[in-house]
Protein backbone atom coordinates (compact mmCIF):
# COMPACT_ATOMS: atom_id res chain seq x y z
CA UNK A 1 0.00 0.00 0.00
CA UNK A 2 1.57 3.33 -0.63
CA UNK A 3 1.98 5.87 1.89
CA UNK A 4 -0.79 8.27 3.53
CA UNK A 5 -0.24 11.27 1.60
CA UNK A 6 -1.23 14.72 3.97
CA UNK A 7 -3.57 17.50 3.11
CA UNK A 8 -0.02 19.53 2.01
CA UNK A 9 0.61 16.36 -0.50
CA UNK A 10 -3.05 16.99 -1.72
CA UNK A 11 -2.94 20.84 -2.11
CA UNK A 12 0.48 20.56 -3.99
CA UNK A 13 -0.71 18.28 -6.65
CA UNK A 14 -3.85 20.33 -6.74
CA UNK A 15 -2.05 23.67 -7.19
CA UNK A 16 0.55 21.92 -10.22
CA UNK A 17 -2.80 21.84 -12.05
CA UNK A 18 -3.40 25.37 -11.26
CA UNK A 19 -6.69 23.66 -9.30
CA UNK A 20 -6.50 25.92 -6.66
CA UNK A 21 -8.62 29.46 -7.76
CA UNK A 22 -8.48 32.78 -5.39
CA UNK A 23 -11.47 35.28 -6.36
CA UNK A 24 -14.76 35.48 -4.91
CA UNK A 25 -16.72 32.54 -6.25
CA UNK A 26 -20.50 31.77 -6.34
CA UNK A 27 -20.40 27.86 -4.99
CA UNK A 28 -23.60 25.41 -5.89
CA UNK A 29 -24.94 26.01 -2.03
CA UNK A 30 -25.01 30.15 -2.97
CA UNK A 31 -23.01 30.48 -0.46
CA UNK A 32 -19.71 32.71 -1.70
CA UNK A 33 -16.09 31.89 -1.07
CA UNK A 34 -12.72 33.64 -1.87
CA UNK A 35 -10.97 29.87 -2.79
CA UNK A 36 -12.47 26.94 -5.37
CA UNK A 37 -10.95 24.06 -5.88
CA UNK A 38 -11.28 23.24 -9.12
CA UNK A 39 -11.03 18.91 -9.53
CA UNK A 40 -11.43 19.09 -13.46
CA UNK A 41 -8.13 21.24 -13.51
CA UNK A 42 -6.72 18.11 -11.79
CA UNK A 43 -8.58 15.27 -13.85
CA UNK A 44 -6.78 16.97 -17.39
CA UNK A 45 -3.82 14.83 -15.97
CA UNK A 46 -4.05 11.37 -15.97
CA UNK A 47 -0.63 11.01 -14.13
CA UNK A 48 -2.27 13.48 -11.05
CA UNK A 49 -5.09 11.47 -11.07
CA UNK A 50 -3.84 8.40 -10.92
CA UNK A 51 -1.54 9.60 -7.42
CA UNK A 52 -4.62 10.81 -5.54
CA UNK A 53 -7.26 8.19 -7.31
CA UNK A 54 -5.11 5.42 -5.80
CA UNK A 55 -4.09 6.86 -2.40
CA UNK A 56 -7.83 7.73 -2.14
CA UNK A 57 -8.32 3.86 -2.88
CA UNK A 58 -5.66 3.09 -0.68
CA UNK A 59 -7.44 4.93 2.39
CA UNK A 60 -10.84 3.51 1.71
CA UNK A 61 -9.47 0.16 1.90
CA UNK A 62 -7.82 0.86 4.86
CA UNK A 63 -10.86 2.10 6.84
CA UNK A 64 -12.02 -1.20 7.08
CA UNK A 65 -15.71 -0.80 5.65
CA UNK A 66 -15.87 -4.80 4.87
CA UNK A 67 -16.67 -5.59 1.37
CA UNK A 68 -16.78 -3.05 -1.31
CA UNK A 69 -18.89 -4.69 -4.51
CA UNK A 70 -19.45 -1.43 -6.35
CA UNK A 71 -17.75 2.11 -6.53
CA UNK A 72 -20.12 4.50 -7.91
CA UNK A 73 -18.72 8.11 -9.55
CA UNK A 74 -20.73 10.71 -10.02
CA UNK A 75 -21.00 13.67 -11.84
CA UNK A 76 -23.07 15.38 -8.97
CA UNK A 77 -23.88 14.91 -5.59
CA UNK A 78 -26.95 13.82 -4.06
CA UNK A 79 -25.99 10.52 -4.62
CA UNK A 80 -26.28 9.03 -1.09
CA UNK A 81 -30.14 9.33 -1.73
CA UNK A 82 -29.94 8.00 -4.64
CA UNK A 83 -28.48 4.63 -4.10
CA UNK A 84 -30.42 3.57 -1.03
CA UNK A 85 -33.75 4.67 -3.55
CA UNK A 86 -32.45 1.85 -5.99
CA UNK A 87 -31.86 -0.65 -2.52
CA UNK A 88 -28.42 -0.57 -2.28
CA UNK A 89 -26.51 -0.65 1.40
CA UNK A 90 -23.90 2.38 0.69
CA UNK A 91 -20.95 1.79 3.49
CA UNK A 92 -19.46 4.98 3.05
CA UNK A 93 -18.52 8.43 0.60
CA UNK A 94 -15.38 9.57 -0.50
CA UNK A 95 -13.81 12.55 -1.66
CA UNK A 96 -10.54 13.49 -2.84
CA UNK A 97 -10.76 17.02 -0.52
CA UNK A 98 -13.35 17.87 2.20
CA UNK A 99 -13.67 21.21 2.08
CA UNK A 100 -15.66 21.50 5.78
CA UNK A 101 -12.59 19.90 7.68
CA UNK A 102 -14.57 16.92 8.61
CA UNK A 103 -17.88 19.12 9.32
CA UNK A 104 -19.72 17.91 6.50
CA UNK A 105 -22.66 15.35 7.09
CA UNK A 106 -23.65 13.42 3.93
CA UNK A 107 -25.56 10.16 6.05
CA UNK A 108 -22.38 7.92 5.73
CA UNK A 109 -19.20 7.80 7.07
CA UNK A 110 -16.66 10.44 4.70
CA UNK A 111 -13.83 8.91 3.80
CA UNK A 112 -11.38 12.30 2.55
CA UNK A 113 -8.16 11.88 1.32
CA UNK A 114 -7.28 15.58 2.32
CA UNK A 115 -9.34 18.27 4.82
CA UNK A 116 -8.84 21.72 3.92
CA UNK A 117 -11.41 24.29 5.07
CA UNK A 118 -12.69 26.66 2.51
CA UNK A 119 -14.06 29.92 4.17
CA UNK A 120 -17.79 30.32 2.42
CA UNK A 121 -20.18 32.82 3.81
CA UNK A 122 -24.04 34.30 2.56
CA UNK A 123 -24.14 36.80 -0.01
CA UNK A 124 -25.32 38.87 2.17
CA UNK A 125 -22.73 38.48 5.11
CA UNK A 126 -19.28 39.39 3.20
CA UNK A 127 -15.94 40.24 4.34
CA UNK A 128 -15.18 43.75 2.85
CA UNK A 129 -12.02 42.07 1.15
CA UNK A 130 -14.63 39.68 -0.77
CA UNK A 131 -17.29 41.92 -1.75
CA UNK A 132 -14.70 44.19 -3.17
CA UNK A 133 -14.17 41.44 -5.81
CA UNK A 134 -16.77 40.95 -8.84
CA UNK A 135 -18.30 37.31 -7.91
CA UNK A 136 -18.11 34.41 -10.47
CA UNK A 137 -19.45 31.11 -10.77
CA UNK A 138 -16.89 28.58 -11.66
CA UNK A 139 -17.83 24.55 -12.60
CA UNK A 140 -20.09 22.52 -14.90
CA UNK A 141 -23.22 22.18 -13.02
CA UNK A 142 -25.40 25.00 -15.01
CA UNK A 143 -23.81 23.20 -18.64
Amino acid sequence: MASEMTTEDVLAVFESAGAVLHGHFILTSGLRSPVFLQKARVFMHPDKTEILCRALADKIKAAGLGQIDYVVGPAVGETVESLRALGAEVLAAGCLIDRSAGKADVGVPLVALAEYEVPAYPADKLPPELAAIPAVKPGSRGL
